[in-house]
């Protein structure tokens, strides 16, 4: 049996921000779980967007649940919202932050091992 060299369960539990979790994993799953945040994400990953853009490439998530997640996204430091006017109509830009950044390479492997599932036991399919 190997011994386990990762930090993960040094401790009893790991804190960050003033909360605290069982483990490392519970911790980005906690900033980057659900079933729409890696999805904004992805789409954030090459370009910042305006809202409508990303309501448009995320067809399925509703305006109020876009909305939210990009709040806790927000909040969580892994984008940012830049506002631009002070009249409507404003124009509103969200960006993947250096922070956030550091998330592209998983997120890239959970892209690909995606892809893998649906090419060995799934079909690709568009809209029509």
């Amino acid at each position: 049996m190997s011994k386990k060299s990762s930090k993960e369960c040094v401790g009893n539990y790991v804190k960050v921000a003033g909360k605290t979790y069982p483990c490392t994993v519970s911790l980005a799953m906690d900033l980057i779980g659900g079933k729409w945040k890696a999805v904004i994400l992805y789409h954030l990953k090459d370009t910042e967007k305006r809202f409508s853009e990303l309501r448009k490439e995320i067809s399925l998530v509703t305006e109020m649940t876009l909305s939210l997640q990009l709040k806790q996204l927000e909040k969580d430091g892994i984008v940012t919202r830049k506002v631009y006017g002070e009249k409507p109509p404003i124009k509103v830009i969200y960006e993947m932050t250096d922070f956030g950044k550091t998330f592209i390479p998983a997120l890239e492997a959970i892209t690909n091992w995606g892809n893998q599932i649906v090419t060995q036991k799934g079909e690709f399919i568009s809209e029509s």
